[in-house]
């Protein structure tokens, strides 16, 4: 079995005539938490998508657990162990928290059921008093912990966060990044795109900074936070 979940090779993502990933290489291993950083509009949100099916690359492979799924539907990667929380959330407005999680529950790849209706709801006890609110009715950091909680269910090997903490109020973001800290600690591999560099390079085991759909740093998280240069010509702090 290979320790590499998910791997992308040489990809190149156009939208329209705008080439937006140039050659990129990324990779994620069992346990590991990767920090995916760059300014706006760099490209690190098409590469989610364009490893997880959802925007198809003009070159190069994506693959999960070693098979080739660069033409996969996106649920069939998302079954191979593989959760996205998305920039917006992407909840259901109209459902109560509480089926908003059990409609998501499912055993993970080899079987596991680690991560059930009440695991999640004492890692997010405020879920747990909001049981039969709708989505529509919470507030913006429920909402966000529900949506971690719903990828949770499916019982991943890899959890991708796409700015879990963008337009939270500072306490709520405390909060999360603690989640997400938790999560980390229970040995589900995480991918983390978030505004707050020192948060993200705290946690991550590693750190890939993209300029202009190019990976410019690829590394160890403690080699970038300590370079003032690097962090300054890539990050912009």
């Amino acid at each position: 079995m290979t320790d590499t979940l998910l791997e992308a090779s040489g990809l190149h993502t156009f939208y329209g005539v705008s080439h937006i990933l140039h050659g990129v290489d990324f990779a994620v291993r069992r346990g590991e938490t990767i920090g995916l950083m760059g300014r706006n509009g760099m490209g690190k949100t098409t590469l989610l998508k364009t490893m997880l099916g959802l925007v198809r690359p003009r070159e190069g492979t994506v693959r999960v657990r070693g098979t080739d799924m660069t033409q996969a539907a996106t649920h069939e990667i998302a079954r191979r162990g593989i959760a996205y929380v998305p920039e917006g959330r992407g909840i259901f407005p109209n459902l109560s928290v509480r089926e908003n999680l059990v409609m998501a529950a499912r055993a993970g790849v080899e079987g596991r059921r680690e991560w059930n209706f009440d695991r999640v709801i004492h890692t997010f006890p405020r879920l747990g008093e909001r049981l039969n609110n709708g989505g529509a009715q919470l507030s913006g950091g429920e909402q966000q912990m529900l949506t971690i909680g719903r990828a949770l269910m499916t019982n991943p090997d890899l959890l991708i966060l796409d700015e879990a903490t963008e337009g939270l109020a500072p306490l709520i973001a405390r909060e999360i990044w603690s989640i997400i800290k938790t999560i980390r600690a229970s040995g589900i591999a995480t991918v983390i795109v978030d505004k707050n560099y020192a948060a993200v390079m705290a946690l991550a085991d590693r750190s890939v900074v993209l300029v202009k759909g190019r990976v410019v740093f690829a590394g160890d998280s403690n080699e970038l936070s300590e370079n003032e240069e690097l962090m300054h010509r890539f990050l912009g702090v």
